[in-house]
Parts: C-alpha cells; structure tokens; sequence
C-alpha cells in the first residue's frame, strides 16, 4: 500500500468508528428517554394498586382494567428498550 491508501483507508476506519459512537450514544439516550417514561408509569401504577385491595364490584373492575392498560404500556416501554440495547 502507498501512503496515500494508508491514509485513506484510515480515514474510512475513523469515519465508522466515529459513525458508531455516535449511534451508541443516541441509543443509550433513547433508552434512557424511555426508561425514564416507563418509570413514571410504573410508579403511578405501584401507587394504584395498594388501593385494589380496599375496592370490590365496578371500582375494582375500573382500577383493575386500568392498572392493566398501564401495565401494557410499561411492558411495551420494556420491549422497545430491549430493542434499542440488543442493536
């Protein structure tokens, strides 16, 4: 190889790394961003559902249907962090 193909082969190398570390760090902000979402979900229905023991007939089936539709976004929350940490 001459220097000039060194050098540009380099470059190329630089150029990728550079490319990746860049999409690294977006990824971990994205999966912080929605860590930090399904957290406030989570906490909210933590807090909810101390109350499921002290309802019975519409407001358990109302605080159940809703602690459950919660639950659902938290665990698609989950799911796309996973996504985003396994690229």
């Amino acid at each position: 190889m001459e220097k000039k193909d060194i050098e540009t082969f380099v470059q190329k190398v630089q150029q990728q790394r550079d490319e990746l570390l860049l999409k690294m760090h977006l990824a971990k902000a994205d999966a912080k961003d929605e860590w930090a979402v399904a957290e406030k979900k989570w906490e909210h229905m933590k807090s909810k559902t101390p109350a499921l023991a002290h309802e019975s007939g519409e407001s358990l089936k109302k605080l159940g249907t809703a602690v459950k539709f919660v639950g659902e976004e938290i665990l698609h929350s989950y799911a796309r962090i996973k996504k985003i940490l396994e690229k």
